[in-house]
């Protein structure tokens, strides 16, 4: 202390680095550079690859992916393409499980199929198998629209029989057009 109090110079035991040569300071230093290179640069929308199905396109304000569990998160005015199947869809948020080929949809959900539209909180789409599952809001309903085709030539005459079956009263009724498919869930 009787140094100081002279003005003299007090010797420092620890070297001092200049930080431009300081290796932890230049790694800081370039990890911030790319840092702001990335978060300045547009990210471009997921793709999921659906093997020989074609390609589904998936924007929305922010992606996130996890590659351990191979899953891809969208939150913010999502929109999903996938034109192989004429499918365009919008929601709040999306989760595309790539392990099932799966995707679920959630917040405010619209999926639009060949004219037909389907509305709910929630969707889940299974892509192997073309299947949507839909749930509501609590106390809500989802609600579809489709778009069906009438029959160009008119309804059947008594003479083509063979699309027609009769019913206990002993009238004939017509069948039910084999290419409109609903199948119950299980």
């Amino acid at each position: 202390m009787a140094n100081e109090s002279r003005g003299s110079k007090v010797k420092n035991t620890y070297p001092v680095r200049s930080w431009r040569r300081s290796p932890v300071a230049l790694t800081l230093l370039s990890t911030l550079g790319l840092w702001l290179a990335i978060a300045q640069t547009p990210t471009p929308p997921a793709q999921a690859q659906t093997g020989s199905q074609g390609t589904i396109t998936l924007k929305a304000d922010v992606q996130e992916a996890n590659a351990l569990t191979g899953v891809i998160t969208a939150r913010g005015n999502v929109r999903i393409d996938y034109p192989t199947r004429n499918i365009t869809a919008t929601s709040a948020q999306a989760q595309y499980f790539s392990e099932e080929n799966r995707m679920i949809l959630s917040g405010n959900v619209i999926v639009l199929q060949e004219g037909n539209r389907l509305e709910a909180e929630t969707v889940t789409y299974l892509i192997d198998e073309g299947r949507f599952i839909a749930l509501p809001q609590p106390n809500d309903q989802v609600e579809t629209t489709y778009l069906i085709q009438d029959n160009p030539t008119g309804p059947a005459s008594d003479d083509e029989a063979t699309d027609a079956e009769p019913s206990a009263s002993g009238a004939t009724r017509a069948l039910p057009d084999p290419s409109l498919s609903i199948t119950p869930l299980d």
